[in-house]
């Protein structure tokens, strides 16, 4: 049986990866901060897929609860077949309306949780000849938008990287680069739905669903949707100074 670890797992896109990966039958292993919600989701995936499901809390703002998940991926006894890095969050002020301690904490979630996190994932399925990581990013990483853009401009250059590095030991690294979603992400920012027009904003289900075709293809990118297909693509071409100007959206 195929095991799959999945950090933020009991809302949104997380919450769909565990799902659809218990339908396919992966056996689960899921982070998150909080032990009663994790058990609640632990439960529900059990009773509907009959698959076997391990409860690992902790915060990976926490060295020493991120060194927990860390010691799990690499043990040799318990291999883990598929790394799911999506815990994240955002900051809805600029950076200097945010603490520092904000914004470390924000990177040490969506760069240094995921960097050591794929390391420790990295060496067993290496040595095992066959694995695949997943980390989820964003099409901000395209976009100049804050220390939020910086940290997944980090995942989308990383996991290119290790994509390409690691193809030959038989491990498959795919980015996953949804715009925004319909998730309690930017609930808990205090951004709401009409911070951006209704079709820019995603169904979690179905860009997972895509993400897992896509990771079954091989695909080092995966950014679900047309519209943010040619959103990545005209990034690249449009001088930041001039994306910059729409750096509010989404955050109203």
């Amino acid at each position: 049986m195929s095991v799959a670890l999945v950090t933020g797992p009991t809302a949104g896109i997380g919450r769909s990866f565990a799902h659809q990966l218990a339908e396919q039958g992966y056996d689960l292993v899921l982070v998150a901060r909080d032990r009663a919600r994790l058990e609640a989701e632990a439960e529900e995936l059990r009773s509907a897929y009959g698959v076997a499901v391990e409860v690992l809390p902790a915060d990976l703002v926490d060295r020493a609860e991120l060194a927990t998940v860390e010691a799990r991926l690499a043990d040799p006894a318990r291999p883990v077949d598929l790394l799911v890095n999506n815990a994240g969050f955002g900051l809805k002020k600029r950076f200097l309306d945010n603490t520092v301690d904000e914004e470390q904490a924000m990177l040490d979630v969506l760069v240094t949780a995921v960097m050591r996190l794929s390391h420790a994932a990295l060496g067993p399925m290496s040595e095992r000849g066959h694995g695949g990581i997943i980390n989820v990013s964003s099409v901000a990483a395209f976009l100049p938008r804050g220390t939020y853009s910086a940290a997944k401009a980090y995942v989308n250059s990383f996991s290119e990287w290790a994509a390409r590095e690691y193809a030959a030991k038989g491990v498959t690294v795919t980015c996953l680069c949804p715009g925004f979603t319909k998730t309690e992400f930017h609930e808990r920012m205090q951004v709401g739905r009409g911070s951006a027009p209704d079709f820019m904003w995603l169904d979690a289900d179905e860009l997972v669903r895509t993400a897992l075709r896509d990771h079954a293809k091989g695909k080092v990118f995966s950014i679900p949707s047309p519209q943010y297909k040619a959103i990545s693509t005209a990034a690249r071409l449009i001088p930041g100074g001039v994306l910059q100007r729409f750096q509010s959206l989404g955050r109203k």
